[in-house]
């Protein structure tokens, strides 16, 4: 059940942008791994927002009152940063070197995909936690955004392929910074719901 809690979004978001995919559809397996993958870049990110969390010495979820400079710090350099990151790294390392990328909209579908599979077991954990209620809530939040990311960022790669020399390494920056300031915002405003911030 809580696996069906937590991936029934995220099947629902990669169905939808498989589906808008209509010209040339991306092979199942290369987007089934691209999921494996986002799914398994999720750890070392856990692992890095904890030391982050620990090196600013806050706990965002629990902390009555925490200074506007570490919320900013934590949620655009360690959870932003972080996260988006790892998606940059599969995406650049994984999708973009393949024969079958081969026009701008597969960046976002390979983005997407690499995206949702990070939502995909980040959910596990916190449903497993929280129960149906946050499943409910992640589903139109969380899980959403982070696909918002992944198109994003795959907007960009998808431009980089079909660019060369300073215009490519240009287009994948732009890709990882707009979705590094995307995911910051989102993580910043939540941390406010969360915590008192102070000045």
């Amino acid at each position: 059940v809580i696996l069906l809690l937590a991936f029934a979004p995220v099947f629902a978001i990669a169905l939808f942008i498989w589906w808008k995919d209509k010209y040339d559809k991306e092979p199942i397996g290369l987007l089934v791994k691209s999921f494996l993958l986002g799914s398994l870049c999720c750890l070392p990110a856990g692992v890095t927002n904890e030391l982050g969390a620990q090196l600013l010495d806050i706990n965002v979820f629990s902390d009555n009152q925490i200074s506007i400079s570490k919320a900013t710090v934590y949620a655009f350099l360690v959870v932003g940063l972080g996260e988006e990151l790892f998606k940059f790294l599969c995406l650049i390392k994984y999708a973009f070197p393949k024969n079958e990328f081969n026009e701008p909209f597969d960046g976002i579908v390979y983005s997407v995909m690499i995206s949702l599979g990070f939502a995909g077991l980040e959910n596990v954990f916190y449903v497993a936690e929280g129960g149906a209620a946050v499943a409910v809530g992640r589903a139109f939040t969380a899980v959403p955004f982070h696909a918002v990311d992944g198109i994003i960022m795959g907007y960009f790669v998808g431009i980089a392929k079909f660019s060369e020399g300073y215009s490519r390494a240009a287009n994948c920056f732009k890709g990882l910074l707009f979705a590094v300031l995307d995911h910051g915002f989102y993580d910043f405003f939540l941390f406010q719901g969360e915590s008192d911030l102070i000045m």
